[in-house]
């Protein structure tokens, strides 16, 4: 019995291990765990990097080490390692600096510092490849933490795995008593995904001159804005003295919405945006900065020194995962007549106290006690000692750098045959050697700053014309795919349909669109309603048409589109339909078209100007076998001939007739009071045929659903229904292969009107997709191609989308065959769905989890002590006695008289000093050694009899 209390005592000690274990995130951070920094003991900061903030939460402590600058104007750098491989999440910025020690603090993220030294000077760079600017920060600014469920992404296989710290030491008359400095940044990271990504768009003049004298002079900056949705939550101004005002605004058809307004002489935090501000394709941002030159003697340039000035206006932003951008600028003016109209607070100056404006400036005591009579303006003395923000010019020019791709530009200057090398060359530099083009004015004279901040002027612009010659390769956004909770980790280069926006059929002057399809060699057949409208004075409560005194439509309502340039390559349809609503083309390439209006369904040939076949009586609606009401859509199976017409929006029937129009069979019923049945309508709006599956599906509008049947039989099989399709499901198309294409509509607020791609054989979404250019107002129908280019018409909009696929064909194979693209693919996944799973578990389930192996052991270890026992009776205690030394042993250890359970887990092969996660099941049941093997057999396996004394 003692051998059993032993085991058990042991049992409990390595289970208490292992929850704390388990509890303990950190456990993450193990390389980190005994690392301590080389502080200073006057450094009042955290001298671990890593803090533990909850199960997937942790902070990352960015200090100087320590340091004494021993001139003006020293620029500093140091970089900390993230300290975790997957994927994580910046929320939170929190400043540990005073503006008495430091001038301003930028936070870079990169994968290479420029040094490995403990700290560095930054004439020697802050990253040797790409770099994002992450956080700004100068004059006492507060804390700067993102919305819920938005993040700067970092780690994993694309985001930085360094943060690199830049300080701008101003003024080093702080440092007179020798102490050190360990200003900083304190972040705050999480592991749980987060849906919307962060960036940072910056809005920057380079070619403002201000007039000495001049009382009121204008910067203007204006770009278009050409991605995907943006929503701006942050902004922060910036320039030098002469910075009275600067303002940032969205125009959209002419209109003026404000995102953020401020005074740069007050502390240049980013300051929320007041009112939510959304930017769409074809949108204009465009930013005023107000100066004025007098107190000036000379002409005042865009530069780095403090006689030279800045326009900056910076907005913080986040996109969806899938589309996001990390940063984006905008450097010039695209339509200055459009300024004449900007709102008149951009031109009135926010008034700032004196003492407000030396105090932001960083003047010290003794400089305070001078006069306060517009001490802005007089140029203080300490002005010409001080070099203002030039980190964040810098920083610009590094991203232009390292993530063309990610940036837009839409420079005036013309582009030139600079090769890549020489723009590299030169713009690295500007971004590591400061003095290159930005000169000390303390020492020149007044002509020959004039001269040199003209040079930095030109080397500016000389950079802007190297850049504008490189072609930024193609924005490679990812999906997230939905109810799957996998992100852009995951996906990239993984299956996403996108708008391919330099499309130009976007443009084509069109009616109502309420058809689409795809002839035989997949052209793009538009039916539209040209100068008809479907409204509510069209039909009376009989659903009989009632704007027959219109006449026919005299445009032509069928075109034949190129599908690459949108070339119109033939068109027909004049005079023959009221209404237009359904196409299909059958494989012979006859269009089969429904007219609403009319009531009818009409069979075209490509060049006949009389229907091949006709059913339905004209402008009679009925729901019988000879009329229809409203039919919506057509399919033609292609290898029977058989027609199939969803009637319609007064009768809640799917009917198929014989290739020459006799009737064959009907099904389908109108919806019941309550849930929807299978079999039951609401307006069947749209059709497409499953060959593989001998399958024919209805998009069910109303019930916001996707019903399939038995094409031969009209029999029910399936229901697809989705959260994501809201209220309405208007239009379905099915590509071979497996893929199954979808538009939604948006009868409620809230619901999302997008396009989804669904793995047919099991319903999953893939992807959602929504256009760039325009917004989906009433999609209306939606045809795909094999390719897996999807187009998409709407009714309201009047206009026809066209979308690409930007997979490979092995990837979406093995999607459909719902198997993994590759054992590393995998890996990850399973890594992502333990990641995920990890914040929602509770402490008790995690407890009863762990129990769970105690109980079954306890009641393998009272088995064998019930065997030993019979077998052995009174010698059961001491053989079960040796048994458990042996375990204890090896827990405590070769010579060991204490519980050393490294040594016990540093048996096994699999054993790595990197952190519990790796011994998992899998890992420990793929190797085993002898001596495991060994124990095993000798612990469970019992000795032979005694002999049986044979009686005489």
């Amino acid at each position: 019995m003692a051998g059993l209390i032993n085991n058990l005592l042991i049992l409990l000690l390595v289970f208490q291990n292992s929850c704390l274990g388990f509890r303990n995130p950190l456990s993450v951070f193990k390389r980190y765990k005994d690392t301590t920094r080389s502080l200073s003991s006057e450094c009042l900061g955290n001298n671990r990097p890593v803090i533990s903030l909850g199960l997937t939460d942790f902070a990352l402590d960015i200090r100087m080490p320590g340091v004494t600058p021993k001139q003006s104007d020293t620029y500093l750098c140091m970089s900390l390692h993230l300290p975790v491989d997957e994927e994580a999440y910046v929320v939170d910025f929190r400043p540990q600096a005073s503006m008495d020690t430091v001038h301003h603090m930028l936070l870079f993220g990169c994968n290479i510092p420029s040094s490995t030294e403990n700290y560095w000077d930054c004439d020697e760079g802050t990253c040797t490849d790409k770099s994002n600017i992450l956080y700004a920060w100068a004059r006492n600014a507060p804390p700067t933490r993102l919305p819920k469920g938005v993040g700067f992404k970092v780690g994993g296989e694309t985001g930085s795995k360094y943060f690199v710290l830049q300080v701008h030491y101003g003024d080093v008359s702080a440092f007179r008593d020798k102490h050190k400095d360990c200003s900083g940044v304190t972040l705050h990271l999480t592991h749980q995904r987060q849906p919307l990504i962060a960036g940072m768009y910056l809005m920057m003049s380079v070619n403002t001159v201000i007039p000495p004298g001049e009382k009121v002079v204008d910067a203007d900056i204006a770009c278009h804005y050409q991605k995907y949705p943006m929503h701006l939550f942050a902004y922060r101004v910036h320039t030098h003295r002469l910075g009275k005002v600067v303002s940032g605004y969205r125009v959209r058809n002419g209109q003026w919405t404000l995102i953020g307004r401020q005074s740069p002489q007050l502390p240049q935090a980013f300051y929320p945006v007041e009112h939510p501000v959304d930017i769409n394709f074809g949108d204009t941002l465009a930013a005023r900065c107000l100066f004025t030159g007098e107190g000036r003697t000379t002409e005042t340039h865009i530069g780095g020194t403090a006689s030279d000035e800045m326009c900056n206006f910076y907005i913080m932003y986040y996109m969806e995962a899938k589309h996001a951008v990390s940063y984006m600028t905008c450097t010039q003016n695209i339509n200055p007549d459009m300024f004449r109209n900007i709102p008149q607070e951009a031109n009135i100056p926010i008034p700032v106290k004196s003492d407000m404006i030396m105090m932001t400036h960083g003047h010290h005591h003794e400089e305070t006690k001078k006069t306060d009579d517009d001490s802005s303006l007089k140029q203080p003395k300490r002005e010409e000692e001080e070099v203002l923000d030039q980190g964040d010019f810098y920083s610009l020019i590094s991203k232009l750098l390292g993530e063309r791709e990610d940036v837009v530009h839409v420079h005036k200057y013309n582009p030139t045959e600079k090769a890549e090398s020489d723009l590299v060359a030169e713009i690295a530099n500007v971004v590591q050697k400061k003095d290159l083009g930005w000169f000390d004015t303390r020492r020149v004279t007044n002509h020959d700053e004039r001269a040199n901040t003209s040079l930095a002027r030109n080397r500016i612009h000389k950079f802007h014309r190297l850049e504008s010659t490189l072609r930024p390769p193609e924005n490679r956004h990812v999906s997230l795919q939905h109810g799957e909770g996998s992100s852009e980790k995951e996906h990239t280069g993984d299956f996403h349909i996108e708008e391919a926006v330099d499309w130009p059929g976007v443009n084509l002057k069109l009616g109502q669109v309420s058809g689409l399809a795809l002839d035989p060699k997949n052209n793009l057949v538009i039916f539209h309603r040209g100068d008809h409208v479907w409204d509510g004075n069209s039909f009376d409560s009989s659903f009989v048409y009632q704007q027959r005194g219109l006449g026919p439509i005299e445009q032509n309502t069928i075109l034949v589109i190129d599908p690459s340039n949108a070339d119109v390559l033939d068109s027909t349809g004049k005079n023959l339909f009221y209404l237009p609503h359904g196409l299909s083309i059958d494989k012979d390439g006859n269009y089969w078209v429904t007219d609403v209006a009319l009531h009818q369904v009409f069979k075209l040939g490509v060049h006949d100007k009389e229907p091949l076949l006709i059913l339905g009586r004209s402008l009679q609606p009925g729901s019988d076998k000879n009329h229809f009401c409203q039919p919506t859509d057509v399919a033609v199976d292609p290898v029977t001939g058989n027609v199939y017409v969803s009637d319609g929006y007064c009768n809640s029937r799917i009917v198929v007739f014989s290739p020459n129009g006799m009737f064959i069979m009907q099904w389908g019923e109108e919806t019941s009071v309550g849930k929807a049945k299978p079999g039951q309508f609401q307006i069947p709006h749209s059709l497409t045929l499953v060959p593989e599956f001998g399958q024919l599906c209805v998009a069910d509008r109303e019930n916001g659903r996707i019903q399939c049947f038995r094409s031969e039989t009209g029999e029910f099989t399936r229901e697809i229904k989705h959260k994501l399709f809201g209220g309405e499901l208007f239009a379905i198309s099915y590509i071979p292969g497996g893929l199954l294409f979808a538009v939604n509509g948006m009868p409620y607020p809230g619901d999302i009107v997008q396009g989804f791609v669904m793995n047919f054989s099991t319903g999953e979404i893939i992807d959602t997709f929504i256009p760039i250019r325009k917004s989906f107002e009433m999609p209306h129908d939606i045809v795909a191609s094999e390719d897996k280019t999807v187009y998409i018409g709407d009714a309201h909009a009047k206009t026809v989308w066209k979308f690409t696929s930007t997979e490979t064909e092995t990837v979406i194979e093995a999607r459909l065959k719902n198997k993994p693209v590759s054992t590393d693919s995998q890996k990850k996944w399973e890594k992502h769905m333990v990641e995920q799973a990890s914040p929602g578990i509770s402490f008790v389930l995690i407890t009863t989890l762990l129990i769970i192996p105690i109980v079954v052991l306890l009641a393998i270890a009272v088995f064998i002590r019930w065997r030993k026992t019979r077998v052995y009776g009174a010698d059961a205690d001491h053989k079960l006695e040796s048994s458990s030394g042996r375990i204890l042993g090896r827990l405590q250890g070769k010579g060991s008289g204490g519980l050393n359970l490294g040594n016990f887990f540093a048996s096994h092969k699999s054993y790595s000093r990197k952190g519990f996660d790796r011994l998992s099941t899998e890992g420990s049941d793929q190797e085993k050694d002898e001596d495991d093997g060994t124990d095993s057999e000798e612990e469970y396996s019992a000795p032979p009899p005694p002999p049986v004394s044979s009686s005489s």
